[in-house]
């Protein structure tokens, strides 16, 4: 076959590939990862989990953590207040109870391709931002196209398979991908959301502000106080209210955030009435934190609502660019001496679970010897990846929580003499002649309880931990410069892990100051890993990557994996009204609806209900 025969077939080939496509493609109300039938049909009325005669009114008042000096949360710079998000609206809204369903919002329909080769949007034509202008085809356009020049890096990794947005009409516009078979691109750019064209054209895109920005959304920015406080009302024309999408949610008229630069104090206000919801993340404080009068007589209730998301990795993260950090046999012997027994049970009261997977808490977790079909994926990598991949179960040290750990500083010890390490004069000295020592920056108080017997046991095998206080701005500031040696990150994943894999692990990500890449990964087996699994064509494929992938990261020893809970814990004023069915990956706050304006004491209200 010459080759110009050869390149005719093949052109041919993708004409009919591209027609096929377009001849299944048609406008759905909702998509799906695997093109699965979603839960909900064309002519719902609104979700199970909500109240649809919900009353509307009331203020929800909350709490935020540091402080905020900036409305504008898609660009690096500044502090973004934690809420901001309510003011926009996106073009699909993710459903809370089902794997990975998108149903139309901004979007009335959505055409997916057959082939997975572009996404079509057809806006509905009732959509208005808050000043009454329509949201049309070029506001799309023009967001996308902002996010990817001026805004947050992540976004150029995130959207980097799409190769041009076309506006076909007012109310319908295309996203045409470079590549064919990206099943969670057309979902992902469902979320994005719209940000008006003519509102910003007098504005500067890339600079914080703390001018309330124009949206679409339910609520609007009423008032604020830089860095302290900010006031949200619903807008009460809003276009989207009566969608089956939005029905029973959004409830109150306001919701106030104020903030609070210390978590202990930010307990005291919420026990002291200053505001009516706390999401608690201390166990010590779930346990003992909360008895009051209050709590007694039934005006404040606390609940632990079982949460179904896949709790992703929370540790304490090597910034493997430091040279003390690249070997991974330091890794590893810093690693051991982080007694989690002793700190569950001293200072958690044996709420935690111990975190072993990047998927914690999923089906997506490496918890058994890889199987056939792990293998295939992982053996032509078996030259480029740790030999326990293929032969063990990655598991933490497990010690008495006796505050012994023995075994521990032995296992360690061995590995940094195999490293080139000596003692000297009780200090831990490399093959270079340093000591091994490095700072631990964090800005939450609370976390130094937790950090300072870790800095005894480090110390008693001559290793120098230095912990470092900063102020939230500079702790954000520095994250993104990768001026640390060691911090506290999180890592969360969603039930269908996908192109925000590459923010948080890819070659591609390790400099951009706006990812999550905070380790430094240059991985070209863990690169390979990851595109693998954004490529997944099935949820079994899916989970077979991600395995996978965690055990490549598990073996790397790139954290000091920390401790989950599997619910989310919270307490509330009784003043509320709440669904009956709490959605499964979401505790639904925004369909509950104020039903008194004071605590009411003695009522109670039942937990709850699971759905299966």
């Amino acid at each position: 076959m010459t080759p110009a025969l050869r390149a005719l077939l093949h052109g041919s080939s993708l004409l009919l590939l591209g027609l096929a496509g377009l001849a299944q493609a048609a406008p759905q109300h909702a998509i799906t990862l695997y093109d699965e039938a979603p839960k909900y049909p064309a002519n719902y009325q609104h979700f199970d989990y909500v109240n649809p005669d919900a009353p509307k009114g009331g203020t929800l008042r909350l709490s935020g953590n540091g402080g905020f000096d900036s409305l504008n949360p898609f660009i690096p710079k500044g502090n973004a207040e934690s809420r901001i998000g309510m003011v926009y609206e996106s073009l699909t809204y993710h459903s809370p109870e089902e794997p990975f369903t998108e149903y139309g919002l901004l979007a009335e329909k959505i055409e997916k391709a057959a082939d997975n080769s572009y996404v079509r949007f057809y806006l509905h034509p009732k959509a208005r931002f808050h000043d009454g202008a329509p949201v049309t085809a070029e506001d799309v356009q023009f967001t996308f196209e902002t996010l990817m020049k001026n805004g947050d890096p992540m976004y150029r990794s995130y959207y980097a398979d799409v190769d041009k947005v076309v506006v076909e009409s007012p109310l319908k516009v295309r996203f045409d991908f470079k590549h064919m078979g990206n099943r969670e691109l057309p979902l992902i750019l469902g979320q994005l959301q719209i940000l008006p064209k003519h509102w910003w054209a007098t504005r500067d895109f890339a600079k914080t502000s703390l001018e309330p920005p124009l949206g679409s959304g339910a609520y609007r920015v009423a008032s604020l106080e830089s860095g302290r406080s900010i006031r949200y009302e619903r807008v009460k024309d809003w276009w989207g209210e009566d969608l089956p999408v939005n029905r029973g949610q959004y409830n109150f008229d306001a919701i106030v955030v104020d903030y609070y630069r210390d978590m202990a104090v930010a307990l005291e206000a919420f026990k002291g009435g200053q505001f009516d919801l706390n999401l608690e993340y201390s166990a010590k404080d779930w346990a003992t934190g909360y008895q009051s009068a209050a709590l007694s007589d039934g005006r404040m209730l606390k609940e632990a609502i079982t949460n179904h998301n896949p709790v992703g990795m929370q540790a304490f993260a090597y910034n493997i660019r430091r040279p003390v950090f690249q070997d991974r046999r330091v890794r590893e012997a810093i690693g051991l001496l982080f007694d989690f027994e002793w700190s569950n049970k001293q200072l958690f009261f044996g709420s935690y679970k111990r975190t072993t997977s990047y998927f914690e808490n999923s089906e997506m977790a490496a918890s058994v010897l890889p199987d056939a079909a792990e293998l295939k994926i992982l053996e032509p990598l078996r030259d480029k990846l740790p030999p326990e991949v293929f032969t063990q179960v990655y598991l933490p040290p497990v010690s008495k929580g006796d505050g012994i750990i023995r075994e521990q500083k032995r296992r360690a010890y061995q590995l940094l003499q195999e490293a080139g390490y000596h003692i000297d004069n009780d200090r831990m000295v490399g093959p270079d002649g340093k000591p091994l020592s490095f700072e631990f920056m964090l800005f939450q108080t609370n976390m130094e309880r937790i950090l300072l017997p870790y800095k005894r046991n480090l110390s008693e095998l001559g290793i120098d931990m230095q912990i470092r206080r900063v102020d939230a701005s500079q702790f954000i500031n520095r994250l993104r410069s990768r001026d640390f040696d060691m911090t506290s990150a999180t890592w969360g994943q969603s039930n269908s892990p996908g192109n925000e894999q590459r923010e948080y692990w890819h070659s591609s990500s390790a400099d951009n100051p706006g990812s999550r890449n905070f380790i430094g990964l240059r991985d070209p087996a863990i690169d390979q890993l990851v595109d693998g699994l954004i490529r997944a064509d099935s949820r079994q494929s899916l989970i077979e990557h991600a395995r996978a992938l965690d055990r490549a990261l598990q073996w790397g020893y790139y954290v000091v994996p920390n401790y989950y809970v599997d619910t989310w814990r919270i307490a509330y004023w009784n003043k509320f009204g709440r669904p009956e069915k709490t959605p499964l990956y979401d505790y639904g706050l925004m369909t509950w609806w104020q039903k008194s304006d004071k605590a009411e004491a003695g009522a109670t209200q039942a937990a709850a209900k699971e759905a299966p």
